[in-house]
């Protein structure tokens, strides 16, 4: 299923995570998959935030940004920490920030941006302290579904 990425798109995702997560103790995962098996994104991306274990950060401070490819559903989810911490409005506005970028078939730098925007607010409510901090979940990127080739971004 990882074929929905070049090895080096899926290199600057993973870069991207880990430029965001540098001065947090927040972690953020990408999930792809060709189909949401559920009619709403939100509640597949919150499936696969507690099948990836995203719900056992320290201080439940996880991010997932799920995109199902073929049925081109897109959500973004944050855990209690961060979401209790951030605005109102945080996550619709950075699922907009990040849609805009895939209406433009940019899907890379879509995430990339949605990351950066992400990593910001954990760094203003989770900043990383290197005493206690450590990387509590695996940055690569998680795939499901089918077996699908999207067009190369």
């Amino acid at each position: 299923m990882n074929n929905l990425l070049t090895p080096e798109q899926e290199a600057a995702l993973v870069a991207a995570i880990r430029q965001a997560e540098l001065r947090t103790s927040g972690e953020i995962r990408v999930h792809l998959e060709d189909h949401c098996p559920t009619p709403e994104p939100l509640d597949r991306a919150a499936q696969v935030f507690a099948e990836l274990n995203m719900h056992r950060t320290a201080q439940r401070n996880g991010v997932l940004f799920y995109l199902a490819w073929q049925s081109r559903q897109f959500a973004v989810i944050g855990d209690a920490g961060i979401n209790a911490a951030v605005p109102d409005d945080f996550w619709e506005t950075t699922k907009e920030t990040v849609l805009q970028e895939f209406r433009a078939s940019r899907y890379v730098p879509g995430l990339e941006q949605g990351i950066r925007r992400v990593g910001e607010q954990l760094r203003r409510y989770f900043p990383y302290d290197a005493a206690t901090d450590k990387n509590e979940l695996d940055d690569s990127i998680s795939f499901g579904g089918g077996e699908s080739q999207p067009p190369r971004v």
